[in-house]
């Protein structure tokens, strides 16, 4: 082990003397901080900004004056999705999905206002955040700092040297390997630092150190390779081209052909043709408003019977409330359908990109990533999930006044007073998100954990080969 701890601080020395690793590493590292505090800056102003939106929002409704519980139904109401507290580290899918949803009666809107959609065409290359500089930079540096780690030793014949000096063939891969994960170790200090503050002042300590773990692991399946493949290869030419290739492949080209790819197998329905086929089922529902439509004829005669009387003018409850809590429940039934088919195939899209991902560990880095730090497509469905369970309990209370605070027949006469007191909605609770509980977020980063650890496993066998080749390269 002494032997291996001396040529790691060898390596130390070698890549302090080199200029260029010398100034990648400060810039990486100025990157790294610089990317952790925009990120941080930017998700509490965006937090603060949505925070106060809601505020507004929720103070403006609560002032409405007194009005009929339908003009309510439709004046709507807006809920704003709160940024997880790891969002600053790793942004996801937030980018590109929308963060404010319009509430309404008889139909359910999408979320709007992507910040992509509302930047710069700069933005939608991606947002300087530490995962993308841990992700995609970080591995880049350890190439070109860490290419000639094995191949530069034998190109100078120092590795003849070592081992006819008794030095063991796994002393000296030790060594390397030590020294390539001091400098990950190094890369990933400034991440640590942001991910340990954010623990300790958001409560978010498993899901940091799941962060960490992941990252950590990433760059250390990076130092093993760069070792492995400087070790198998004659010069450090060919090393660099090998390793630049393998980044290009694995970090570049991968994560972006896979969803590609699993649009083409299992593709989603158009904007346009949801809304043809929901339009389509909602006139097969039936019309509310006509008298002799077979559906509500039929319902108008199971209320007259539940309540014991012959017209709708002799109901206790109004009874265009009573259909408009009916109609409600059948046309959110109908979206839900039609949102969870479109979930449903997004999720069998992921599990076809993670099948296929296996080929390249960072896409199973970046699930992991994006789950713990609450920025991936279940959490983004989870925020649909409430505000769509929000807005039809608001809408049904709201028809619900309509049955029970206005006679039938005032609603029917356009000259009566048929408005409610605006206190009877005053009491209606604000929306509140309820982030999810750990151990979804842990359920779903386990696949991910387990591709990275068997990655890992991967790689730390063949090692024995590389020492049997080296041992071989220099008889």
């Amino acid at each position: 082990m002494k032997a291996a701890w001396r040529i790691a601080r060898e390596e130390w020395r070698c890549m302090a003397r080199d200029r260029v690793a010398v100034l990648g590493l400060v810039l990486l590292l100025v990157l790294s901080c610089t990317a952790a505090l925009t990120a941080h800056e930017r998700q509490r102003t965006v937090q603060a900004e949505r925070a106060r939106y809601q505020a507004q929002v929720d103070e403006e409704f609560q002032a409405q004056p007194d009005r009929h519980p339908h003009r309510m139904v439709h004046y709507g109401q807006f809920v704003f999705r709160p940024l997880s507290p790891l969002a600053a580290f790793d942004s996801g899918i937030d980018g590109f999905t929308g963060h404010t949803l319009f509430l309404e009666g008889h139909r359910q809107n999408s979320a709007n206002f992507g910040d992509v959609r509302q930047s710069s065409l700069l933005q939608r290359f991606g947002q300087l955040t530490p995962a993308f500089v841990l992700q995609v930079l970080a591995p880049l540096l350890l190439v070109f700092v860490g290419h000639a780690a094995l191949a530069r030793e034998r190109e100078a014949g120092t590795l003849r040297v070592l081992l006819a000096q008794g030095v063991s063939a796994w002393a000296i891969l030790a060594g390397k390997l030590l020294a390539m994960a001091g400098l990950a170790m190094a890369l990933l200090l400034p991440a640590a630092v942001a991910l340990g503050w954010i623990a300790a002042t958001q409560g978010q300590a498993q899901a940091a150190a799941l962060l960490l773990a992941g990252h950590a692991l990433w760059l250390l399946l990076w130092s093993t390779a760069i070792v492995l493949v400087s070790g198998a290869l004659q010069r450090r030419r060919d090393a660099l081209l090998g390793l630049l290739a393998l980044w290009t492949v694995t970090v570049i080209l991968l994560p972006r052909l896979l969803p590609e790819a699993a649009q083409v197998a299992k593709p989603l329905p158009t904007r346009l043709e949801t809304d043809i086929a929901v339009a389509r089922e909602l006139a097969a529902l039936g019309d509310s408003h006509n008298p002799d439509d077979p559906y509500f004829a039929s319902f108008r005669q199971k209320i007259l019977a539940q309540y014991g009387v012959a017209r709708v003018e002799d109901l206790r409850v109004n009874y265009k409330g009573i259909v408009g809590m009916e109609g409600e429940r059948l046309t959110s039934a109908l979206f839900d359908r039609h949102a969870e088919a479109a979930f449903r195939l997004q999720a069998e899209q992921g599990a076809l990109v993670a099948t296929w991902g296996i080929a390249s560990p960072i896409v199973a880095l970046r699930t992991l990533s994006m789950a713990a730090a609450g920025t991936d497509l279940a959490s983004y469905k989870r925020f649909l999930d409430q505000g769509e369970a929000y807005r039809y309990g608001l809408v049904q209370s709201l028809n619900r006044l309509q049955a029970e605070q206005l006679r039938y027949a005032d609603d029917r006469n356009p000259t009566r007073n048929n408005r409610v007191d605006r206190a009877l909605w005053q009491g209606f609770p604000a929306f509140h998100y309820q982030a999810e509980p750990t151990a979804d977020m842990r359920s779903r980063a386990l696949r991910p954990a387990l591709v990275l650890l068997l990655w890992a496993a991967a790689l730390a066998a063949l090692l024995p080969l590389l020492a049997n080749h080296l041992r071989k390269g220099t008889r």
